[in-house]
């Protein structure tokens, strides 16, 4: 039954693709796409991709094996391929310690993460060490282990999908983990369900992807707050469990009350407050239906005016979206906005090369995916010419500010008719999924362009905790009388600033 509905949520895609073509066609317009070539006879359905140096990265499969390519600059799109390792367990996370010398790379599979590296220069992997391995699996299909990049203090993480997704039958499912330098593994979260990819935002913040489904309404992305408890209550068995039980209280995390099915997630954070929020709500499916790994732009304006934002992947949808993010009262909450469209296979794992381009590495494996290919590594390049975009968008205490990437037509800015907004919220229950509910219409009071004709200030009567709040700018004009490339924003709000 859900692989039936999994084709019917393809179909109604490919129809929305259908419909944004235009639109599709003006993303390449600044951000092309190009395809390079993988291992011939391979099948090299992404796991993860990670960028090694100036002009080489890995691919990970999901079949255990590591691919190396060199010369992936620039328009090259046919780089040089050396099967670096085999033998491995899905491996879904790649990460080399900053100033190594000994060329270790870091691989996160399903039973643990191991350390290897090419000990006499053939190009192959020949020295193995397995780095930790402080969790539990039985072969469930859906017992998946997602990787981080290192932290600042050489640390890594590692977030545990649930057994079948929904049960925690082995140790740390439903978990992160912090693995440190000497591979001690120290729980942080519990209520992950189903991650799709795990990383840092500029600042150092850990954040991870988790997908709809019991107790999560839509996919999202969540910051890893240690001690907190993020929504699927499968994992909190491990409180009570001998194996587990004092290694969760020499971490210092208090067990939470089980959720109640059926309510609201802001209320139940009033009677739970171990429960975190998320960060970012990504509304099924018009953003997405498996968000998966993200990349930071670190980019420092080679990928266009993005910096510092996240770049997200989906793998059902085959796109990528793009996210930014705001601290209230110390809490991050933000928006994500579509980006890019049109990739061949499920967007899985992203990471920026040093040029500036994104790399965007797919499969379709256990899903399908509205690209139609079974697996591909493509690129994107910006092509130095500014899209008029909403650039962000920041909560005040009456209203939002909007940012946008080009000066304003000011008669245009100025009309609250321009614009339109609507919020709504999910259940939250035991069951798969929910429908948008409790949908409000704030009023649009006023609209005042700033004074360098680049952000417009909204007053509006309503704002609505616990919503996403979906804006629509279809009015506004740059000062060239061009539209917006994406009229469509969804801000998160879970905390309003006083001033």
């Amino acid at each position: 039954m859900r692989n039936f509905i999994r084709l019917l949520l393809i179909s109604a895609l490919l129809l929305i693709s259908v419909s944004h073509l235009h639109a599709k066609k003006r993303e390449e317009e600044y951000y092309r796409i190009d395809t390079l070539n993988t291992p011939d006879g391979v099948v090299l359905e992404a796991g993860n991709v990670c960028i090694l140096g100036p002009d080489k990265l890995a691919c990970a499969s999901r079949f255990g094996d590591v691919w190396i390519a060199e010369e992936i600059n620039g328009d090259k799109t046919k780089p040089k391929w050396t099967l670096y390792a085999s033998g491995l367990h899905e491996v879904l996370g790649l990460a080399v310690k900053p100033g190594d010398k000994d060329g270790w790379l870091y691989c996160t599979q399903r039973c643990d993460i191991t350390r290897m590296r090419d000990s006499n220069g053939d190009g192959r992997a020949d020295v193995f060490e397995v780095v930790s391995d402080g969790w539990g699996i039985d072969g469930d299909y859906h017992e998946y282990a997602f990787g981080s990049k290192f932290d600042k203090d050489g640390n890594l993480f590692v977030a545990l999908c649930l057994t079948g997704s929904g049960t925690s039958t082995n140790l740390w499912r439903g978990w992160c983990l912090k693995i440190d330098p000497d591979g001690k593994a120290t729980p942080v979260i519990s209520g992950i369900r189903s991650p799709g990819g795990i990383g840092f935002n500029a600042e150092g913040a850990l954040f991870y992807t988790d997908n709809q489904g019991n107790w999560n309404g839509a996919c999202k992305l969540q910051q890893i707050i240690p001690g907190t408890f993020v929504g699927h209550p499968a994992g909190l068995k491990w409180f009570d469990e001998p194996t587990a039980k004092d290694a969760i209280a020499a971490a210092g995390i208090k067990k939470p009350e089980m959720p109640k099915s059926g309510g609201r997630l802001v209320d139940e954070m009033k009677r739970i407050p171990e429960l975190a929020h998320p960060t970012v709500y990504f509304p099924y499916p018009r953003m997405g239906a498996s968000a998966a790994g993200f990349a930071n732009d670190s980019t420092k304006g080679k990928f266009g005016p993005f910096q510092n934002q996240l770049f997200v992947g989906d793998q059902t949808t085959s796109m990528v979206m793009r996210v930014f993010l705001e601290q209230v009262d110390g809490h991050y909450q933000g928006v994500c906005f579509p980006f890019r469209k049109g990739f061949m296979s499920g967007a899985m794992s992203v990471d920026f090369a040093q040029d500036g381009s994104l790399f965007v590495y797919g499969t379709d494996r256990g899903w399908t995916a509205t690209g139609g290919k079974p697996f591909g590594l493509q690129r994107v390049t910006w092509n130095g010419e500014t899209p008029f975009e909403i650039h962000e968008m920041r909560v005040k205490k009456d209203g939002f500010e909007l940012t946008f990437t080009e000066p304003l037509d000011e008669a245009t800015a100025k009309d609250t008719a321009s614009f339109t907004l609507k919020t709504y919220t999910y259940i939250y229950h035991d069951s798969y999924g929910s429908p948008e509910v409790d949908q409000t219409t704030p009023k649009i009071v006023s609209s005042t362009i700033a004074a360098d004709k680049k952000s417009v200030r909204l007053v509006i009567e309503g704002l609505q905790i616990g919503h996403v709040h979906e804006l629509q700018a279809p009015g506004i004009k740059s000062a060239n009388g061009e539209p917006l490339l994406h009229d469509l924003a969804y801000y998160t709000l879970f905390h309003i600033p006083k001033k």
